[in-house]
C-alpha cells in the first residue's frame, strides 16, 4: 500500500490530484491534505510519514521549501507547481520530480514510477533511509534521465548532437531552434518546456519564456529595470535575455553553485 500526503492551498486542485492518484494506482491511500506551512508542519510532527508528498511550492502563508527548513522530512517529494524557476531548490529538498500544471496523468504516472524505482534501488534496513542515502538515489535516477545527445534535423540528414555543444534554446514566432556555439541553428519539434525536462538541470538553466542557457555560455549579467537582470551571452542572440526579479536571486544561486 502506497501511502500519499498532499500539500496544496488550492482545494479544488488538491481534490483533482487526490482523484487522479487513486484512480490511477489501485493500493493507494491519501492520508491527507493540507493547505499551509503551519497545517503540514504540525501534521508532519505529529503523524508517521508518508511513503511520498506530493506539494505545491507557492502556499498563502508562503512556499512550502520552508516546511522542510522546519521539519527533517526523509520521505521523497513531488512539487507540482504553475511555475518553474524554483526547480533547483525544489531538487535541494528531497525533491525526485517537478510537475509543471496542470498535470496529465501519463506525467502522474511517471513520476510515481520514478519514486518506484527509487525504492527498489534502497537496501532493505530495519532504520530510515538518511537524507544522504536519499539524495544519492535521486542523483543517480534523475541522472539517466538527461539527455547527453540529441537529434537535429538539418535539410534531409539527422544530425546526433552533444548537448554540451549546445550554447542556447529560443522559442520565436511559434518555433524552438537550437543554436550551438559555433552559431549553428537546428529547428527542433518539441516545446521549449519539453526539451528542458531532457537538459540537465546544472548546466541548463531557463531563463525565462523564450530562453534556455547553458552555463558556459553565459557572459555576464546587469542590472536591469524593476530589479530585473540582464544576462549576457557570449555569442549573439536575436533579442535581449530579460531575468525577472524573482528569478534573478536563483540564477545569481546557480552560477555561484559551481
Amino acid at each position: 500500500m502506497l501511502t500519499v500526503l498532499i500539500i496544496e492551498d488550492e482545494i479544488k486542485t488538491a481534490r483533482e490530484l487526490k482523484k487522479s492518484i487513486e484512480q490511477s494506482f489501485e493500493e493507494v491511500t491519501v492520508l491527507d491534505m493540507l493547505a499551509s506551512i503551519k497545517s503540514t508542519v504540525r501534521w508532519l510532527k505529529e503523524n508517521s510519514r508518508p511513503d511520498i508528498i506530493f506539494s505545491d511550492i507557492q502556499l498563502a502563508d508562503g512556499l512550502s521549501f520552508e516546511i522542510f527548513r522546519q521539519v527533517e522530512v526523509q520521505t521523497p517529494i513531488i512539487f507540482c507547481t504553475a511555475y518553474d524557476e524554483y526547480a533547483i531548490e525544489a531538487f535541494k529538498t528531497n525533491g525526485i520530480d517537478y510537475l509543471l500544471k496542470p498535470i496529465d496523468d501519463d506525467k502522474l504516472k511517471q513520476s510515481i514510477q520514478k519514486y518506484q524505482n527509487l525504492k527498489k534501488a534502497l537496501v532493505p534496513t530495519d532504520r530510515l533511509p538518511n537524507y544522504t542515502t536519499i539524495q544519492t538515489l535521486v542523483n543517480s535516477v534523475s541522472e539517466n534521465q538527461y539527455k547527453k545527445t540529441v537529434l537535429v534535423h538539418f535539410q534531409e540528414k539527422i544530425i546526433p548532437l552533444a548537448t554540451e555543444q549546445i550554447a542556447y534554446i529560443h522559442y520565436e514566432l511559434g518555433n524552438v531552434y537550437i543554436v550551438t556555439f559555433e552559431k549553428k541553428r537546428y529547428f527542433i519539434n518539441q516545446t521549449l518546456d519539453e526539451f528542458e525536462t531532457l537538459l540537465h538541470p546544472d548546466q541548463f538553466f531557463r531563463a525565462n519564456r523564450q530562453f534556455i542557457v547553458n552555463r558556459t555560455a553565459i557572459q555576464s549579467l546587469e542590472n536591469y529595470f524593476s530589479r530585473r537582470m540582464l544576462l549576457k551571452l557570449q555569442l549573439p542572440v536575436s533579442q535581449e535575455i530579460i531575468i525577472s526579479k524573482t528569478k534573478s536571486p536563483l540564477l545569481i544561486k546557480w552560477i555561484e553553485k559551481f
